[in-house]
């Protein structure tokens, strides 16, 4: 088995602040990074134990959040902004049977959640596929779900792996912290969350192999709503094709293929 995995900063233990850890000018990031990488070694090993023959990380924070220094030697990294077409990156991520999300937030608006955003956390206020809100964790799950793979753990904070849950029922999560609020969290400490994560990860893929997880579709067609906090923002993604505008702050896209539109 072969396994891409992705990874954010904003659901590990131990980062609560966008403006100290989360940005890259904050006074905290390279403390961070060594905080996301420490988690994604442990998923590595927890893989490793599995019986994974190969894993692919790909650096999922905006701004970068690996240390690649301190990576696990067993792992590959993908990594670099900006992030190669799409088409490119749909033929690399074929050549994986599965995924797993690590040091994932949840979307935007959810009140208790830590760092909680949907994309950018400076611009964007919500998404909607298909009437139904939408972070980044569903984003993920169904444009793999297009290509074929499905997702069988995420770990991050709490919120998140609800919202996790909801989409894919068969998943296992690993919650390393519990967000109070958008600034705040009650976080694991370092060591723990990792050795959950190594366990929990392991067990994910094991349990997959008994009773295989689908990947995550929706039926077509499909129709993305996504509302920004400006009004400039909503002026500029008019300059996209097929961009309808709904409303001084709404900008709608269609499609009849999942691939198309979802990072739209």
């Amino acid at each position: 088995m072969k396994i891409f995995m992705v990874t954010d900063m904003e659901g590990v233990a131990g980062v609560v602040s966008f403006a100290d850890q989360s940005f890259p000018d904050g006074r905290y990031y390279d403390a961070g990074k060594k905080l996301v990488t420490g988690e994604v070694n442990a998923a590595v090993d927890g893989l490793l134990d599995a019986g994974v023959e190969e894993v692919l990380v790909w650096d999922g924070h905006g701004a970068g959040g690996i240390d690649f220094d301190t990576l696990h030697p067993a792992a590959l990294l993908l990594h670099g902004r900006p992030s190669p077409p799409w088409s490119r990156l749909q033929e690399v991520i074929g050549r994986y049977d599965a995924f797993v999300i690590v040091g994932q937030h949840a979307m935007a608006g959810v009140i208790t959640s830590n760092q909680n955003h949907t994309q950018n956390s400076r611009t964007v206020d919500a998404y909607r596929l298909n009437g139904k809100p939408i972070g980044e964790i569903g984003q993920l799950a169904l444009f793999m779900g297009g290509l074929g793979l499905p997702l069988l753990f995420l770990s991050g904070e709490r919120d998140a792996c609800q919202e996790a849950e909801e989409l894919v029922p068969e998943i296992t999560t690993t919650a390393v912290k519990e967000g109070l609020g958008r600034g705040s969290a009650i976080s694991l400490s370092a060591q723990a969350a990792r050795q959950r994560i190594r366990e929990g990860i392991a067990a994910a893929v094991a349990k997959h192999r008994r009773d295989p997880i689908a990947p995550l579709v929706w039926p077509s067609p499909y129709e993305l709503e996504k509302r920004f906090f400006h009004t400039d923002t909503a002026d500029a993604e008019m300059n996209k094709a097929g961009a309808e505008r709904v409303d001084a702050q709404r900008v709608r896209f269609r499609s009849d293929n999942i691939l198309d539109i979802v990072y739209r």
